[in-house]
């Protein structure tokens, strides 16, 4: 049953990433973290969103704001200590809580047509935040996620800028987990079982992306970051 559901969680999880920009961390950590220990399970999805974002980002790449890049990079150098920090001392449980209640409440204000406004300053505030959750629990997307749908950003442009974010924040990550909290055979083993369903997932989530419209990528939004917050809220209790 563990291998079936391994299966399953990468190759979904995969899809969505394709497809959204946003969607693989964000399922595949909780599900992940009930078939390994913290650090095994953050560093898979680590190593996992790293190849989807290297893979993807030549052909994404048009689709790029760079300026909203340069800030979210700048901000997330002052998150990822402070990230491995929170690792490094806090009870994963009390972590997963913290962050589900913040998914849950946030996306009710998404909900309830709450809109953010972007500027500069909140480009670094989101930049840190994302910083600080991949190196503690692997999961960049909720903050980024949540900005950018509540400045309406298209489609296209979130799913480029957020790649080529995670391709940095991911890289960085891995290499300060590996060191701070140490790495095991199982990490490795495991993502390479994994990555021919994570091609076969990119493919899949490519044609996707072609033919979801805005209605539905909000939707999609809505729906993915519910679950996330309820399922990690369940575990955490």
């Amino acid at each position: 049953m563990d291998i079936i559901l391994f299966v399953v969680i990468i190759f979904v999880a995969s899809i969505l990433q394709t497809s959204t920009g946003f969607g693989f961390s964000i399922l595949a950590t909780p599900f992940l973290l009930l078939l390994f220990q913290p650090n095994e399970a953050i560093q898979i999805n680590l190593i996992l969103s790293l190849v989807i974002s290297a893979a993807l980002i030549a052909r994404i790449r048009k689709d790029i704001d760079y300026g909203i890049l340069k800030r979210l990079v700048i901000g997330s150098a002052a998150g990822l200590p402070v990230g491995i920090v929170i690792f490094s001392l806090i009870d994963i449980r009390y972590l997963k809580l913290g962050v589900s209640l913040i998914i849950l409440a946030l996306t009710v204000m998404l909900m309830l047509k709450f809109r953010i406004r972007q500027s500069q300053g909140r480009d670094l505030t989101v930049g840190g935040l994302a910083g600080s959750l991949t190196t503690s629990i692997g999961m960049p997307g909720p903050p980024l996620l949540l900005y950018f749908s509540g400045t309406d950003t298209q489609k296209a442009k979130l799913r480029g800028t957020t790649l080529a974010f995670y391709l940095f924040i991911y890289s960085l990550s891995l290499i300060i987990q590996v060191i701070v909290a140490g790495t095991s055979k199982t990490v490795w083993v495991s993502s390479g079982i994994a990555l021919p369903l994570v091609f076969v997932g990119l493919l899949i989530g490519q044609r996707l992306f072609n033919v979801i419209n805005q209605r539905v990528f909000q939707i999609f939004t809505y729906i993915i970051l519910i679950f996330t917050g309820v399922y990690m809220l369940i575990e955490s209790l």
